[in-house]
């Protein structure tokens, strides 16, 4: 469902480059830039734990309010950078929206059931794609997408084009992108393998090689 009403504080910070970017993380803040809209970029300073809270409670694909210096806007979070080793978020972008504005956001990917070829024949399941890209109004964005695999037998998969999507929204990731798909196990691959090679190499008949021999 929609994640409407999550909201963000804030401090403007007017020093930008690495060394003050590291002064503020030390503070336990991080960096952040406000943009969109056709005004002038916003730096500011969000608090780590309050911006966990917000991805938490959905805020990765919601609209935040997001409070600073006085004034009050409405954005999504476009794109967050962490930390390699750590996974520590070190700097997140925030691009202003308005509530009924088409966005184009990347929304999880969710596998609902349980996919026939896993439970009746050992099979497994392997989500390819764990994000895709649509577009739709910023403020009926779902915090992800479902796909049912129930059906989904050994060797078969869905793709981008048949996931459902919610009414007023279009999928930008190309239709044809295999999203999901359910192979056999590794222990059922080298049994096919080994049947495959057995049923393709000839057995030598003796008879046959003399004669030829003897041509």
């Amino acid at each position: 469902m929609p994640i409407t009403d999550l909201t963000l504080d804030a401090q403007p910070r007017t020093k930008t480059g690495s060394t003050a970017s590291r002064a503020i993380r030390r503070s336990g803040m991080v960096p952040a830039v406000l943009y969109g809209h056709g005004q002038p970029p916003a730096y500011l300073a969000v608090s780590v734990r309050a911006l966990e809270e917000a991805l938490h409670a959905g805020g990765r694909s919601g609209i935040l309010t997001v409070r600073a210096g006085g004034s009050t806007e409405t954005a999504i979070i476009r794109d967050l950078q962490r930390d390699p080793v750590t996974h520590h978020i070190i700097h997140v972008d925030l691009q202003r929206v308005s509530a009924h504005e088409q966005i184009h956001a990347r929304l999880p990917l969710v596998a609902v059931g349980t996919a026939r070829g896993v439970r009746d024949y050992g099979g497994v399941l392997d989500v390819l794609v764990h994000e895709l890209e649509v577009e739709g109004p910023a403020d009926r964005l779902p915090d992800h997408l479902e796909a049912d695999v129930t059906a989904l037998g050994i060797h078969q998969h869905l793709t981008a084009g048949e996931i459902p999507l919610p009414e007023g929204f279009r999928m930008l990731t190309p239709p044809e992108t295999i999203v999901i798909t359910v192979e056999p196990s590794k222990t059922a691959r080298v049994l096919e393998e080994t049947a495959a090679t057995q049923e393709q190499a000839e057995p030598e008949v003796i008879g046959q090689r003399r004669e030829a021999t003897s041509e």
